[in-house]
């Protein structure tokens, strides 16, 4: 019951952790696009100027949540403690960034001066398109926090349940074997010490009883 349990679990948080894999992968795209667009705009060779920090963001960003992935995916096989408290790590530092920009967007009427100017121009342009589609926006980022937070509590019930052991349940534990195994492990104790030796016949006594039976 409980390997069967920790199979679903472990399947579960690899979906979830795929859909951030796919996240990160189309912030990727998005970055390489943004570079063309930089490229065509300036007329220069690729990478023959420091990218603008709208466009390293965002592949940063792409890039630290393949690498997320692929440790929700080691931690999901092997069920390893180490690898799934650095997996939640990780995801809950996301969480609160993500928390933290969302928030100075809320309650700070001026947050774009809160952030350095970009020559490209795609922040200007990223931040209309957010806001003339706010609606659906909003969706995509409760989706991706909510994805995030499915994916952290998935990890701690793996963690709770622990690696794979060789006995799961009581159906699967034999006791036989177990005490075969218990005997071979310890072997029976044994004292070494003077030989003890039976109680020698008198030879008095055997003198007596010669005579009578004569």
């Amino acid at each position: 019951m409980v390997r069967m349990v920790r199979s679903c679990l472990q399947s579960m948080l690899k979906l979830v952790n795929s859909l951030l894999g796919m996240v990160g992968v189309a912030v990727i795209l998005y970055a390489v696009w943004l570079i063309r667009q930089w490229q065509q705009q300036t007329g220069s060779l690729p990478f023959s100027h420091p990218l603008p920090w709208f466009i390293s963001a965002f592949l940063c960003l792409g890039a630290l949540l393949c690498l997320v992935t692929c440790a929700g995916h080691v931690a999901a096989e092997t069920v390893n403690g180490c690898c799934l408290y650095f997996y939640m790590g990780f995801i809950v530092l996301l969480i609160m960034v993500e928390g933290g920009v969302i928030a100075d967007t809320f309650l700070n009427p001026d947050w774009k001066q809160d952030f350095p100017e970009d020559p490209t121009g795609a922040f200007y342009r990223f931040s209309k398109f957010v806001e003339s589609n706010y609606k659906i926006c909003r969706w995509i980022g409760l989706s991706i926090v909510s994805v995030q937070g499915a994916s952290v509590l998935l990890a701690m019930l793996l963690k709770a349940l622990g690696p794979h052991r060789h006995y799961d349940s009581d159906d699967e534990y034999d006791v036989t074997t177990v005490a075969l195994l218990r005997d071979a492990r310890q072997p029976h104790p044994y004292v070494v010490g003077e030989p003890i030796y039976g109680p020698k016949p008198d030879s008095w006594t055997v003198r007596i009883n010669e005579r009578a039976n004569r």
